[in-house]
């Protein structure tokens, strides 16, 4: 029989970087005792995001934000929209180029993550949030 559980996660941001959120999201998993299905992930904000990315050298998500910072820089003079800040719109491009929806697998009743993958809340702004992030998992 399929069944559907959904849950919201709340979660804190210091500052712009990733916050992983693998095991808050796999509690919700186990919690909704499905054994296959699915799990998707949304973000209900536009200046992060969420995404999918190796979970052992640090060096990778330091890699990652220096990459944006270069691509999208905070205080462009392209920019017309600082309602909140020389971050906010370089915030908005940010997510825009990256995904504020993730699904992944689920079974054996846990989520198919290959070994060094790990699911992050990445913060856009400068300053902390407390981001919301719907958790609806599906399946038998």
């Amino acid at each position: 029989m399929l069944h559907q559980h959904v849950d919201e996660l709340a979660v804190a941001t210091r500052n712009r970087g990733f916050t992983m959120i693998t095991s808050e999201v796999a509690r919700i998993v186990t919690a909704a005792n499905v054994q296959t299905g699915l799990v998707t992930l949304h973000l209900r904000h536009t200046s992060a995001s969420l995404l999918i990315q190796e979970n052992a050298d640090p060096d990778v998500r330091r890699d990652l934000d220096a990459f944006f910072a270069r691509l999208v820089p905070d205080g462009d003079s392209l920019f017309v929209h600082t309602m909140e800040g020389d971050d906010d719109m370089p915030a908005h491009v940010r997510t825009a180029l990256t995904t504020v929806n993730l699904s992944i697998p689920i079974a054996g009743g846990r989520m198919v993550l290959g070994t060094w993958q790990g699911i992050y809340l990445w913060e856009h702004r400068t300053h902390p949030h407390r981001r919301q992030v719907v958790v609806h998992v599906i399946g038998e």
